[in-house]
């Protein structure tokens, strides 16, 4: 679980790649060149950690592409303290930048190995999501409803009604929409019945799948 200055210096050359993309939100920044993105790879991947690419993580799943993981976070305009919902917990990377960013993250995988892995990995790093768990994204986490913002890191071919549901009035819904190729899609809570939609290009995500596995 070594963390190196070699490591840091590859964190900052990262910023400034995303900085290049267009990554202006500053506490997105701050928390991407804090997190040892290397030690939620597998090893034989260490040395490309902190290249802006996505990479496998098991269970057919991937670690996003930090750029995505980055213009994610920035739509969501995390504040401290925000009760974030957040679907598809993966490697536990993106859940690390919003904890790390102050956010009180709640996170669902449905992918036990994957679920194991990180519920183990995260304490390590001393990241402490409020809440991990096993279970079915398109389902979200009602029990713990309404939250301030709700991310989902997997390609949906729907808006799942039970997050839009989740949501408070003002909260903001992130999702890659789509079967192949997914548009990223924001949804803005105006009142009980409607939502303003924004759509900002085309994306690559697997897929969010139904059901637990």
């Amino acid at each position: 679980m070594k963390d190196t200055a070699k490591h840091q210096g590859l964190r900052n050359q990262l910023i400034a790649v995303l900085e290049q993309k267009g990554i202006t939100d500053k506490n997105v920044l701050e928390a991407i060149k804090k997190i040892p993105r290397h030690l939620f790879l597998n090893s034989s991947f260490e040395d490309y950690a902190y290249q802006d690419k996505a990479f496998p993580i098991g269970a057919g799943q991937t670690i996003s592409q930090p750029y995505t993981v980055a213009f994610q976070s920035q739509l969501l305009e995390v504040q401290k303290d925000h009760k974030i919902l957040e679907i598809g917990t993966g490697s536990g990377y993106q859940t690390a930048v919003l904890c790390t960013m102050g956010a009180k993250v709640y996170s669902v995988e449905r992918q036990n190995e994957l679920f194991k892995t990180t519920s183990l990995l995260l304490p390590k790093l001393n990241i402490r999501p409020k809440h991990l768990s096993f279970g079915d994204g398109y389902k979200g986490l009602p029990n713990y409803a309404p939250f301030d913002s709700i991310i989902v890191t997997a390609g949906a071919p729907i808006i799942p009604k039970p997050l839009m549901a989740q949501l408070k009035i003002g909260g903001r819904l992130v999702i890659p929409l789509g079967e192949d190729h997914q548009i990223m899609t924001m949804l803005i809570r105006k009142n009980d019945t409607q939502f303003e939609k924004h759509e900002f290009g085309e994306f690559r995500f697997v897929p969010l799948l139904e059901n637990k596995n």
